[in-house]
């Protein structure tokens, strides 16, 4: 299969590339600075292009199957974060131009503003609040994408992440902001970033969460 992947110089996203790959993949990672990812393959393209950009991006998206976004975007104290809504627009418009129209990308858990309330107390009182404008970026952004109708997108929304190989172990999901227990509860409280690119990839072949957001984590 044909992936354009966006985020590929960062740590979740070099996990994916190099999984892909692994898997068979061709892959055209898009970046904005090629000397950061080290990886060399037969079939990796490395292209530099403008993630804010639509007509920079719809070149490198021609022929492509399928997009899949790590994109990540730092809080900040003093200013607003835009990165995924502004990003996420130009990456529509390029599909669209492209005619591609799937597209594999990833949120967190909690994006949306009263998912948290079930959390456990530093979560709840602490991270939230200090992380909530990057929070509420992606919120905004999985909005636009339900809005997006004439594209089959799915948002991989992972809690904590550890830097971590892909594992063995079996994914837990669900249709909502977080993975909830028998009492709706939160369970478990990080991923390892290659099982995180483990599952998108494992979505390439499958509709089961075609325009839908799934919350996800490990047994």
């Amino acid at each position: 299969m044909k992936i354009a992947v966006l985020g590929a110089t960062g740590q979740t996203g070099q996990y994916l590339v190099n999984q892909a790959l692994q898997q068979g993949h061709m892959v055209t990672a898009i970046v904005r600075n090629p000397a950061k990812l080290t990886v060399h393959h037969d079939n990796l393209k490395v292209v530099e292009a403008d993630i804010f950009s639509a007509d920079s991006l719809t070149t490198h998206f021609k022929g492509q199957d399928v997009i899949m976004s790590c994109l990540g975007f730092s809080f900040s104290f003093f200013s607003t974060v835009t990165g995924y809504t502004l990003s996420m627009n130009s990456m529509i418009s390029a599909m669209r131009e492209a005619r591609v129209n799937k597209i594999i990308t990833m949120t967190s858990w909690y994006t949306e503003p009263n998912s948290g309330a079930q959390s456990p107390y530093l979560i709840r009182f602490i991270l939230l609040p200090m992380i909530r404008s990057v929070l509420t970026n992606m919120h905004e952004m999985e909005q636009f994408l339900h809005k997006s109708e004439d594209i089959n997108w799915t948002v991989v929304r992972p809690p904590g992440l550890k830097n971590l190989q892909a594992s063995a172990l079996e994914f837990m999901t669900h249709e909502g902001y977080f993975v909830p227990d028998g009492s709706g509860y939160p369970v478990g409280s990080a991923v390892g970033r290659g099982d995180v690119a483990r599952f998108m990839l494992s979505l390439l072949n499958s509709n089961a969460w075609v325009k839908k957001g799934v919350a996800i984590t490990t047994k």
